[in-house]
């Protein structure tokens, strides 16, 4: 959420970014609705303290005829109030809903674009493995090793169903357990969050109201979370912290869910786009301060690439695009690993920082040295996602005979080095 005194102060940058974003909204008709919400609560200002003064002077009255023409005035005064009180209480809230819709500006460095046709290549690690028999799908290897089973799972759990066993499953954890030892290296707190959570957490992360439809709800009003970053991000709503604790750093995991309704008719096939999946994800909490949080944006993207690294997996980064951002995404980058099959490469990350977008909707602050209170800034970047990671590194360890060779960090996980009939 961006402040309402920035938005009146720079309408044209706000409305630059919503054509940027490609997000249809009228930053006028908002500002219509601050100014009579504002003209509103003054005019009950006004009308509460000549009340005030009323009730002083009936105390003051010398006799009834004067109190009785005092109270008379009041009355009337009581019942423009009341009708003056219902109008601000309808337009307060038809501001509230708007505020929630305004997108957050892009960096300077962000590329124009209007979809991720138009994101920009930044870095390329790895090399490329040339194969000299025919390669297998990650779907063909899984049947013919035994190690997903679709068909049932589309008969328990419906269309993008799967059942993850055997190796596919030991591995699966292997590869948490392996991301989740260089993230607290690299000084992570570990935590395993909710992912049933409540509107509040959901809306203060900018998925609701937009994404209504992306998400799972719940009969009683609650939802089940896309990622981490919701119940994570929601740990220390309406807190104020300390400046010396900045950044706080979290690795979340839980389980994930989603619709995919936007993806509808895309990857229908295979564990690419699925409903249900465990993630391990990154969440940052620093100082309100652009230098600070373009700094861990890149540390939190080389954490996701030392994982990769380590895989082996080769992958390329890419900046997103305007048009390819989320509402309040100041600057994006994801991460895409070479699925060989496919000859190209496919998100597997996704890194970003939001400034006190987020913060501001879920009441995150920190006092600073001088005792000023000040909204923290919020970044989050996946650590890793299965069973999608499997795709390329079942794709990239293939061999001619059909079986599978496990990459050596995660040995020491496993009691296999090797997936074979």
């Amino acid at each position: 959420m961006l402040d309402i005194k920035f938005i009146r102060e720079n309408a044209n940058i706000v409305k630059e970014a919503c054509q940027k974003k490609k997000i249809d909204f009228d930053v006028d008709y908002l500002l219509e609705i601050d100014l009579k919400r504002r003209e509103l609560l003054k005019s009950i200002e006004i009308k509460n303290s000549m009340k005030n003064q009323a009730n002083q002077k009936i105390k003051e009255a010398k006799d009834e005829e004067e109190r009785s023409v005092i109270i008379a005035q009041m009355r009337e005064l009581d019942k423009n109030s009341d009708n003056e009180e219902a109008d601000y209480k309808k337009v307060s809230e038809e501001f509230n809903n708007l505020m929630l819709l305004v997108p957050n500006i892009p960096d300077e460095s962000v590329p124009l674009g209007s979809s991720d046709d138009d994101n920009k290549e930044v870095k390329k690690w790895g090399e490329i493995r040339q194969f000299e028999f025919p390669i297998k799908d990650h779907i063909e290897i899984a049947k013919d090793l035994d190690l997903i089973d679709f068909e049932r799972g589309s008969k328990v759990a419906g269309f993008r169903g799967y059942y993850l066993k055997k190796q596919a499953f030991q591995l699966s954890m292997a590869i948490l357990n392996y991301a989740t030892d260089i993230l607290m290296k690299n000084g992570f707190i570990p935590m395993q969050a909710p992912s049933l959570v409540n509107e509040q957490a959901m809306t203060g992360t900018g998925y609701l109201p937009q994404s209504k439809d992306e998400v799972y709800a719940t009969s009683d009003g609650m939802y089940l979370a896309g990622t981490s970053e919701v119940s994570v991000m929601s740990y220390h709503s309406d807190e104020i912290l300390k400046e010396s604790d900045l950044p706080i750093k979290y690795m979340g995991f839980s389980p994930c869910f989603r619709t995919e309704i936007g993806s509808y008719g895309k990857d229908t096939q295979g564990i690419l786009r699925v409903h249900e999946f465990m993630k391990i994800e990154q969440v940052v909490l620093c100082l309100n301060d652009k230098e600070e949080s373009v700094r861990l944006h890149e540390e939190i993207t080389r954490n996701a690439e030392e994982i990769l690294q380590g895989l082996n997996i080769p992958y390329h980064v890419v900046v997103n695009c305007t048009g390819d951002l989320g509402l309040g995404q100041v600057k994006k980058y994801d991460i895409e690993c070479w699925v060989p099959s496919q000859e190209k490469y496919r998100e597997t990350h996704s890194s970003s920082y939001f400034f006190d977008f987020q913060t501001r909707r879920l009441n995150i602050r920190y006092k600073d040295k001088n005792g000023d209170i000040k909204f923290a800034h919020s970044l989050n970047n996946t650590g890793i996602a299965t069973p999608r990671i499997l795709i390329p590194l079942l794709e990239n360890n293939q061999n001619e005979d059909g079986s599978i060779t496990i990459p050596e960090v995660l040995h020491k996980y496993l009691n296999f080095k090797e997936i074979k009939k």
